[in-house]
């Protein structure tokens, strides 16, 4: 979790030194002398949120046991072993992507009645995903 920190807070701090070059080169650079005010914001914004999840993954860095992408004396062999589980057989990424798929098309053509139907399918295969191994307590 360091080395993602790190990363997010150099987006951080990178953002926010474009913020002062964007509204310095901005000011100078018009006619009328004036900032503009979308860009200055968005990367504003951007380098607030990258600093928001760089100062937490830092903090919780800090409560977690060292990976072998925190050493730097670490070998490839370190990271060896299961990184998690995986379903070969799954079909429901495709039914989320293309619930997704027809609730990108509903709000782009502003179709209430799509944006709903897209709107339960899209929690229909969400759920069908993060269940899908789920066994009840009454199951063997």
């Amino acid at each position: 979790m360091k080395v993602e920190g790190r990363i997010f807070l150099f987006i951080a701090f990178f953002a926010f030194v474009m913020a002062v070059v964007y509204a310095v080169w901005a000011k100078l650079g018009s006619s009328y002398h004036a900032i503009e005010p979308v860009g200055l914001v968005a990367l504003l914004l951007t380098g607030g949120l990258a600093l928001i999840i760089g100062t937490y993954f830092a903090f919780v860095a800090r409560r977690l046991e060292p990976r072998p992408e925190d050493n730097d004396d670490a070998e490839v062999s370190d990271g060896a072993g299961e990184v998690g589980f995986f379903s070969a057989g799954s079909y429901w990424p495709i039914a989320v992507a293309f619930a997704a798929a027809i609730g990108g098309v509903a709000l782009a053509f502003w179709e209430i009645w799509l944006i709903v139907i897209a709107i339960i399918a899209i929690l229909f295969m969400v759920g069908g995903l993060v269940f899908e191994y789920h066994i009840g307590p009454n199951h063997q």
